[in-house]
């Protein structure tokens, strides 16, 4: 299994946690292409206390027969001695937009089985791109993909997947509806089921308090959610809902749900951070390979420090790996377009969940 790390945004931990993870026993002999530049790279080991040497391949040389071990393909886009740590910049933003474009395009080749990127910083990526979204909406444009993916918060104990995302929470609610999320928990059995986990059990979070209250706090949980929830169990999608979202992820912690639905992202978002956060990944699924990242983010108050936790990196690395392991092997690879570490993604809308 082959990872395609992404170097992060510069000014934050992304650097110093993608030095950490290649220095770290558990990925010594692993195959990993790393993207980004060099000099920012050698900034994350200093700042870690690594020592990092690794072959430099470059771009017109990748192809699917790269030496074993980790390989360092050094885009050169974000000199380390122009970074102001600490700081969002669209210098760090057009480097990261870049480096993610590189390595969703190693993955889509077949050239790597799975994708995994250090914190981006969404400030930092709009400042070079004002139309930037979302990760999603960036992969849909870079990989011209027929169908979005969805995003996932893992832990051991539950994993938590949404039906909207990057949205105003005050468009929540019009964005909702049953066909929506129907398809959310199609999606979430089915990455479930890719994760080893078939006919895993979703609990169906509410939108409103107390499940809406027989309608005195709101009608969507019985019009919308109640639905799509019956909808599925009659597909043989073992779902439950809806359900409080203030005791919903007790339950599942609990052992009674493997997943949890929610219905925008910090509903479950703030559950999944208190549950553990120097152990949470977040997994983007429906692109035929993995995506990977912690879910935390820059923490640009502590960039340079050395004192990024690696729990969370470590941990979507185990996962990418495992994840691609269960997912067919795709026979061959594709040449890469010319350019592929260069080209820039189309400018359009990139439409959020």
């Amino acid at each position: 299994m082959r990872i395609a790390l992404a170097i992060g945004d510069a000014g934050g931990v992304g650097p110093e946690l993608a030095a950490k993870l290649l220095a770290h026993e558990d990925m010594q002999g692993r195959d990993v292409i790393v993207v980004g530049d060099a000099t920012v790279l050698q900034m994350g080991a200093k700042h870690a206390g690594v020592t990092l040497e690794l072959p430099v391949i470059a771009t017109d040389a990748v192809t699917g027969d790269l030496p074993s071990g980790p390989v360092l393909v050094d885009l050169a886009n974000c000199p380390a001695d122009r970074v102001t740590l600490g700081v969002s910049s669209p210098e760090t933003g057009a480097a990261s937009l870049q480096n993610f474009a590189a390595v969703l395009r190693l993955a889509h080749s077949g050239i790597a089985d799975a994708v995994m990127f250090t914190p981006y910083n969404k400030h930092s990526m709009r400042l070079a791109r004002p139309s930037y979204v979302d990760e999603i909406g960036f992969i849909d444009k870079a990989l011209s993909a027929d169908r979005s993916g969805r995003e996932f918060n893992v832990l051991d104990e539950v994993w938590n997947a949404r039906v909207t995302s990057h949205i105003p929470l005050r468009k929540v609610a019009e964005t909702l509806s049953t066909e929506r999320i129907l398809n959310s928990l199609r999606l979430t059995a089915e990455v479930m089921a890719g994760a080893g986990k078939p006919g895993a059990r979703i609990g169906v979070a509410a939108l409103n308090p107390h499940a809406g209250d027989g309608r005195n706090f709101g009608h969507e949980d019985d019009d919308i959610i109640a639905p799509a929830v019956e909808a599925a169990v009659a597909e043989g999608i073992p779902a439950k809902g809806p359900i409080p979202s203030d005791t919903v992820f007790v339950r599942a912690t609990r052992g009674e749900f493997d997943a949890v639905l929610t219905m925008y992202h910090d509903q479950g978002q703030i559950a999944m951070k208190l549950i553990g956060f120097d152990r949470g990944v977040t997994l983007i699924a429906g692109y035929g390979f993995p995506i990977v990242t912690p879910a935390h983010g820059t923490a640009f108050d502590i960039a340079g420090q050395g004192k990024a936790d690696l729990g969370a990196t470590l941990a979507a690395a185990r996962l990418g790996t495992d994840l691609a392991k269960l997912n067919p092997k795709r026979d061959g690879t594709q040449p890469l377009p010319q350019g592929w570490a260069t080209e820039e993604v189309g400018a359009s809308a990139m439409v959020a969940e």
